[in-house]
């Protein structure tokens, strides 16, 4: 099996020091949920929740790239109740 490059941007570190470049890419290649972002401006894009390795639940969004690699351009933790919705489709309670 072919392993894909994973790049994570700089703007992630420079955004959130606490997450390291090599906490974004083990919580993608390990990521729990992935959905497709078919109306994302970066498209094929997914966003992601994965696991760091120190256990926190992290909030990916990334681009496949024209050479074939993930391009992590955003990360956080822990994940906004929005990008749950995303990934998991839950309606928000009062709606």
């Amino acid at each position: 099996m072919m392993e894909v490059p994973v790049v994570v941007h700089p703007r992630v570190s420079a955004r959130h020091p606490e997450i390291e470049e090599e906490d974004a890419i083990h919580a993608w290649v390990y990521a729990v949920e992935c959905a497709e972002r078919v109306d994302s401006p970066y498209w094929p894009a997914y966003a992601a929740l994965g696991y760091d390795r120190n256990g926190r639940l992290l909030e990916l969004l990334a681009a496949l790239q024209e050479d074939g690699s993930i391009l992590i351009y955003h990360a956080m933790t822990p994940p906004s109740k929005k990008m749950m919705t995303e990934i998991f489709g839950l309606e928000r309670r009062g709606q």
